[in-house]
């Protein structure tokens, strides 16, 4: 069973989505959300597979919810908006669908997550070690890494760059899917669209509301998360 959350301060918004899923099997409604706020604590208690995020809410829209959280997990956006399709997928959308809901889109969309879902587990029996290799494609380019030589991860939406060395290459994974796969004791998440290799910090420092930043060889600068500063500082002691 797929874990969902149903996001959108619109009470006849979420129940209309509700009554839609009840036909499409696989699908466990664990919460709702009118507002962002409300929705983080759902998020934390649950950890949902699947978001179903309205965009206008009060106070806070649902690209701000996705700002907020570093292990985000899919989501499909459900707006009467058009004009934010883009910025939708281009934040890591798995899709966009218009309200009022129609039963063949919502179908697509969740046939989308069940695939990605399905592809993600299949991958992610173990992790890999820092002294194994791993096999990168780009397209029409392919190489053959170094887990160790492994710098960064950079999200770009359902798209991942991956840093090694002196190159680059654009992979078609997300980051939570890659990240799953990486050690944890050598990759750590400084926020939600970074993943960085330990051993590339050359520098710590203090950064504004209690945060950090991380100086890379090379001189690359990574703010880390509120959240994520303070797991780092527990986990090495700082």
């Amino acid at each position: 069973m797929i874990k969902a959350i149903i996001i959108d301060d619109e009470r006849l918004a979420r129940v209309e989505l509700q009554n839609l899923l009840k036909d499409i099997p696989g699908i466990e409604i664990v919460g709702e959300a009118s507002y962002v706020e409300e929705a983080l604590e759902i998020i934390d208690k649950q950890k949902p597979d699947l978001l179903f995020l309205d965009i206008n809410m009060p106070e806070k829209s649902g690209f701000d919810l996705i700002e907020e959280m570093v292990e985000v997990p899919y989501f499909i956006f459900t707006t009467a908006y058009e004009e934010y399709a883009l910025k939708a997928f281009e934040v890591g959308a798995i899709d966009y669908l218009l309200k009022p809901i129609q039963m063949n889109r919502l179908r697509e969309a969740i046939d989308k997550v069940k695939k990605i879902i399905e592809q993600d587990k299949a991958g992610n029996n173990q992790y890999f070690s820092i002294e194994d290799r791993v096999f990168i494609r780009d397209n029409e380019k392919c190489y053959f890494v170094k887990t160790a030589d492994i710098k960064r991860i950079v999200s770009e939406g359902n798209y991942a760059r991956i840093y090694f060395k002196d190159q680059h290459a654009l992979v078609h994974r997300s980051l939570n899917a890659l990240s799953t796969k990486l050690d944890p004791q050598y990759f750590f998440r400084a926020n939600r669209q970074e993943l960085i290799n330990i051993q590339y910090i050359e520098k710590v420092e203090p950064y504004f509301s209690n945060t950090l930043v991380f100086t890379l060889t090379g001189n690359i600068k990574v703010e880390v998360s509120r959240r994520q500063s303070v797991l780092f500082k527990e986990k090495f002691g700082i």
